[in-house]
């Protein structure tokens, strides 16, 4: 089966099973630790269910329960109106935002020494996206700690940047009032050696919309989690993700959809590229349908797409539902090859192989970075995913 094929039948439409390995195996998610307090995580050894993918040994640094008195290099763009302020950790907690669900986010909140807070206001229209730019050096050893809210009835795009050399931990809450319409662009583009671990708390607000958007192209482990949840009926939240493995490198995306409002949506779509040797992703989507939680529609798919031999890619989705009275549930995933009758249909018409292969690719991606609705933001993104391409020109190509 063509991976780029787009006909995913919904659900209803034919019969579905899930194998063993998809199964939460002790107990529901909705019962995983969650807590401000970073002794009720346990130094991970990566035989737990949230650490069995990653490489564990190589976080250790992040995951001592100490200030390391860095920050990365912040630079920000910011439309009329909005405002940049600062918080306590402690006010943070107060205001209720979600806890951490690791031990490096638990680290990350507690050590950050502040939480940075950028207010958009009620019934703006912004015309030009909030921008953030990040960037460490090699050695930097960084926790950090934001807070997004969005004001009632309000539309934005907001587009973080993360690059250098820097070993992050991040805590991302992100805060959408009543009725408003907000759309966060997170880019991972590190160098190599870099090592990037993120919660990212998504709260949806009534009737308010949220897509967010993570791109990975960099960094030696990026490991993002991203959990969404909801505060009153007819919100929608829309999770998309675009990551490109070279060799060597770990990527790493979990999602978390926790439905416990009647009447709200949720649609989940990561595509992924890997070559090289040892090129590893893991995308692990769970998604929980509360019993108060009726007239829920959701869906999540995965694809990832293999270039060259000795690339492993593992897609787990997860769906777990306590009542029956639900509009449509489902989910897809698929990991595998080129379709070979797509590249031979372009080298027929004269298309050197390794343009058609980029075709190809191009065209795999060009769904979901489009969605980010920023135009210079796709335009780069796009270009650099064929900057990735390049990598693969003399590799094994399956």
């Amino acid at each position: 089966m063509s991976l780029l094929a787009e006909k995913t039948q919904r659900p209803g439409l034919a019969p579905h099973t899930d194998s063993g390995a998809t199964m939460v195996p002790d107990k529901s998610r909705a019962e995983r630790t969650r807590s401000y307090d970073v002794a009720d995580f346990p130094m991970p050894s990566g035989r737990e269910e949230g650490w069995r993918f990653t490489p564990v040994d190589r976080l250790r640094a992040l995951m001592r329960d100490e200030a390391s008195g860095k920050s990365l290099e912040w630079s920000e763009s910011l439309p009329a109106g909005v405002r940049l302020g600062t918080m306590s950790v402690a006010d943070w907690r107060a205001s209720g935002a979600p806890a951490p669900g690791d031990r490096a986010a638990a680290i990350a909140a507690s050590q950050s020494g502040g939480v940075a807070v950028i207010d958009i206001p009620e019934d703006a229209e912004l015309s030009e996206p909030v921008r953030i730019a990040l960037s460490g050096e090699a050695g930097d050893l960084v926790h950090g700690h934001l807070m997004l809210r969005a004001g009632r009835f309000s539309k934005a795009t907001v587009v973080l940047t993360h690059t250098g050399r820097a070993s992050y931990s991040e805590v991302l809450t992100i805060v959408v009032g009543d009725g408003a319409d907000l759309t966060v662009v997170s880019v991972q583009e590190w160098d190599d050696t870099a090592i990037h671990l993120g919660q990212h708390d998504v709260i949806v607000g009534r009737d308010a919309r949220v897509k967010h958007i993570a791109v990975t192209l960099g960094g030696g482990i990026v490991r993002l989690n991203t959990n969404a949840s909801y505060t009153g009926p007819g919100g929608s939240f829309e999770g998309y993700g675009v990551y490109f493995a070279d060799a060597g490198q770990h990527q790493e995306h979990r999602l978390f959809v926790d439905h416990a409002v009647p009447h709200c949506r949720s649609n989940v779509e990561y595509k992924g590229a890997l070559q090289g040797h040892d090129a590893r992703t893991v995308w692990v989507g769970d998604v929980l349908i509360r019993a108060a939680a009726e007239g829920t529609d959701t869906y999540e798919l995965n694809r990832n797409l293999l270039l060259t031999d000795g690339a492993r890619a593992d897609s787990i989705p997860n769906l777990e539902i306590e009542t029956g009275e639900i509009a449509g549930a489902g989910h897809a995933s698929a990991t595998g090859r080129f379709d070979d009758q797509q590249l031979f249909y372009l080298m027929a018409r004269g298309i050197p192989e390794a343009e058609a292969r980029r075709l190809v690719v191009r065209g795999f991606f060009a769904a979901v970075v489009s969605k980010i609705g920023v135009p210079e933001i796709i335009g780069h993104l796009m270009a650099a995913i064929d900057a990735e391409l390049q990598g693969s020109a003399g590799g094994d190509a399956q």
